[in-house]
């Protein structure tokens, strides 16, 4: 466990304290911890590059928590009608359907590298900012509506484009995918050298 791991696990345990923190109507609160779970990702993100900290956990921790803390803020602010409908189930659904097509391609043994995309690292700062902004509006009251209103259709956009470009992406790969051939095994035949004698080659 090193500490990148140690800010994701963190990052991880804050996403149900930041969704409480927002039923309970405790926005503000809710608006620092998630800044401070957004520099957590940036910092384990710099330092695992910065020291060769990289590890497998933490390329499928990651992806995880970041997931984890966006789809459960909009799926709480969507509740508390501060997103449209139609916005969190488009960030849902996506990410659900990515989830399915990872799980499906392990099961038919043609596994897909995770690997994000250049449209996905743009939907998820999207995201982050408009999170961002509606936290902070909500916590602040600075006017920020416009720039919210801009946003929730530039994310939507892009939820939708990325979840687009993966589905090509996945279905590309289902198609072309070669499995690694079988080893060969070794096979000794005997080899009959005269009379009822026999000797074994490899």
């Amino acid at each position: 466990m090193n500490i990148p791991n140690a800010l994701t696990l963190a990052r991880i345990i804050l996403v149900p304290l930041i969704v409480w923190l927002i039923i309970t109507q405790e926005i503000a609160a809710a608006f620092v911890l998630f800044l401070l779970a957004g520099l957590s990702d940036a910092a384990d993100g710099y330092l695992a590059k910065r020291f060769g900290w990289q590890t497998e956990l933490d390329a499928y921790l990651d992806p995880i928590a970041d997931k984890a803390l966006l789809v459960s803020i909009y799926v709480t602010l969507g509740f508390a009608n501060h997103l449209p409908v139609w916005l969190v189930i488009a960030v849902v659904s996506r990410d659900i359907l990515i989830i399915g097509a990872f799980i499906l391609s392990w099961i038919l043994s043609r596994p897909v590298a995770i690997s994000p995309l250049l449209v996905s690292k743009a939907n998820t700062l999207a995201q982050l900012v408009l999170a961002s902004l509606v936290l902070a509006e909500l916590s602040f009251g600075l006017g920020l509506e416009p720039f919210v209103a801009v946003f929730i259709w530039v994310t939507g956009a892009l939820t939708i484009l990325s979840a687009a470009v993966y589905f090509w992406v996945w279905l590309k790969h289902m198609a072309s995918y070669e499995p690694r051939p079988a080893p060969l095994k070794s096979h000794r035949e005997p080899i009959k050298t005269g009379a009822g004698s026999r000797v074994r080659t490899s």
